[in-house]
């Protein structure tokens, strides 16, 4: 059985607010190691768009990029786009995080995903 996690709790944010994030499933089509650091991880994702797009995540540690592809996951997509050393990042794939027993500075991370297959770009309310 798992642990329960009790992270510090933020403030709480108005609803309208938080219906300002495009919470999005989107389809991993091809990730690899991000070509200029070391933790991240460059995934070509289809989000619906006819163009798809382009995220930069720091999982490397925990995800073999080629273990990613056909993943359906969750991506915050109103993000404005940043450069992260060099590649363009358009959003930002949600992962959840266990801190580990210890001196709490390892943990794991868990991508969040769907549990059906749904078209990609479909909304997460």
């Amino acid at each position: 059985m798992a642990t329960t996690a009790n992270p510090e709790a933020l403030p709480s944010i108005p609803f309208d607010l938080f219906a300002k994030l495009d919470l999005r499933v989107a389809t991993v089509k091809a990730a690899e190691p991000h070509p200029n650091a070391d933790r991240l991880i460059k995934v070509q994702l289809d989000d619906g768009t006819p163009e798809g797009r382009q995220v930069c995540a720091g999982i490397k540690a925990w995800y073999d990029p080629a273990s990613l592809v056909g993943k359906q996951v969750v991506i915050v997509a109103n993000l404005e786009p940043r450069t992260i050393r060099g590649e363009v990042s358009q959003g930002m794939i949600l992962a959840a995080s266990e801190v580990l027993p210890g001196d709490g500075t390892e943990r794991n991370v868990f991508v969040l995903s769907v549990d059906k297959p749904v078209p990609p770009g479909s909304k997460v309310s």
